[in-house]
């Protein structure tokens, strides 16, 4: 079984709901591998470190654990997925500068560096593409179980923006 590093941020049942209230219940419902973040009422975030055969099995079952022990929370994100410059170059071991001259095409690789998923002040990619990305057009060598993590959050975001959609059309008509 390998580790597998991963953040969870869920909303509560109620919009006011004070996230410490959950605690107990989080620990004795498997959690106990996770530190967690109260910092905003009606949401909970937990930073998880999970034992599991793999990265699918590690995430699915800390949603399974969080989801018994808070009845009623839904998934709101699932990281790390969606990344900038900054935490690319932190993730990789390496300067935001490197990182910007990939970005911009700077560089010797052959290919063309994926184009963001959200322009702005920051851009942001997801975290899979970059990871691929390097290891095809460089000599770059990415953290040991990063690709896995983030092709598994990011494929949780996509459902939990399917649900949002599904919400949204459902007013439109």
């Amino acid at each position: 079984m390998d580790n597998h590093a991963f953040v969870l941020n869920f909303t509560l049942p109620g919009r006011e709901d004070n996230p410490e209230q959950y605690l107990d219940a989080l620990y004795n419902a498997g959690c106990d591998d996770a530190a967690i973040g109260v910092g905003q009422f009606g949401m909970i975030g937990l930073d998880f470190t999970r034992a599991a055969a793999s990265a699918e099995d590690a995430l699915r079952s800390a949603v399974a654990d969080v989801l018994a022990a808070i009845p009623g929370a839904s998934l709101a994100q699932a990281g790390p997925d969606l990344v900038g410059l900054t935490e690319m170059a932190e993730i990789f071991g390496f300067t935001r500068q490197n990182m910007r001259k990939y970005a911009t095409g700077q560089s010797s690789a052959p290919e063309a560096f994926p184009p963001p998923v959200v322009l702005g002040d920051p851009s942001l990619w997801h975290l899979a593409e970059i990871v691929a990305w390097l290891r095809l057009n460089t000599n770059l060598r990415p953290p040991a179980g990063i690709l896995n993590v983030s092709k598994v959050t990011a494929k949780m975001n996509f459902e939990v923006e399917q649900e949002r959609l599904k919400r949204i059309l459902a007013f439109s008509a």
